[in-house]
């Protein structure tokens, strides 16, 4: 509500140009969550892991990410310049949330036919999209399960996919817990990014049909998400720097100025 108030409204009157306050509303966000990052970790409430942090660093991405707690957003958009993302309708009109979406031309999931267009054409644009196939948060226990909306946008808009596996260990915020109840030790955050999956190969496997293709990109999306993550040489944790030393290569300080 401050940014709505107060930082936005500011930003206005600085950029006379739409697409300028919308990259210049992202930054602020962007700003906003490494510093929720970095204050959590601060209060020994989490540690994290990232790999392979520097795939993110381009235009034009479209990253695909497995969903199991509350603050997976809030990670990718720290890590991800000029990010975008499907956000439920209802967060542009509550009164909390409202501000942030709408200053940076979020995507609300309530665009029907046109959602996949909005969602092409903000990646060719130069925006880096971010979506969870999932839909929603893991349920514990359950099967990994993933709607193929994701791989279609992808298939029909002719667009290779950043895979983003994480993990939370011991699992905390997720899907049915309550926010408030914390966890009798810190949460260990293992986010990896993986290499692009082309998705052409795919498309032309299935003989050019997008529903097949979007089934079989959906399952190979499940197999990767469902992986164990591999083991890093380095935690990053109070005090350290992105690549600090030849042992850290690929890690990131995600409450360390870019």
């Amino acid at each position: 509500m401050l940014l709505w108030l107060l930082v936005f409204p500011l930003q206005a009157l600085l950029y006379r140009e739409a697409l300028r306050r919308q990259q210049a509303a992202r930054t602020v966000v962007q700003a906003t969550f490494r510093l929720f990052i970095g204050w959590m970790r601060l209060l020994g409430l989490i540690r994290y892991q990232i790999q392979g942090a520097d795939k993110l660093q381009r235009r034009g991405l479209l990253i695909l990410a497995n969903h199991p707690t509350l603050i997976d957003v809030a990670f990718l958009i720290a890590l991800v310049p000029n990010a975008s993302c499907v956000v439920k309708a209802a967060l542009s009109n509550h009164p909390c949330t409202r501000g942030p979406v709408r200053a940076t031309g979020y995507i609300c999931n309530n665009a029907g036919a046109d959602l996949l267009l909005a969602c092409t054409d903000s990646v060719r644009a130069g925006s880096n999209l971010i979506i969870f196939p999932e839909g929603t948060r893991t349920q514990p226990g359950q099967t990994l399960k993933m709607q193929r909306g994701a791989a279609q946008i992808a298939l029909r808009g002719g667009l290779d996919i950043t895979p983003v596996r994480i993990r939370c260990e011991p699992l905390g915020l997720y899907k049915g817990q309550a926010w408030w109840a914390v966890a009798r030790s810190p949460l260990r955050f293992t986010i990896e990014v993986g290499d692009d999956l082309p998705t052409a190969p795919v498309l032309q496997a299935a003989g050019g049909e997008h529903g097949r293709a979007a089934r079989q990109l959906t399952e190979r999306l499940v197999q990767f998400f469902s992986e164990p993550t591999k083991p890093t040489i380095t935690e990053v944790t109070k005090g350290s720097h992105a690549s600090a030393g030849t042992g850290n290569q690929g890690a990131a300080d995600i409450s360390a100025p870019t």
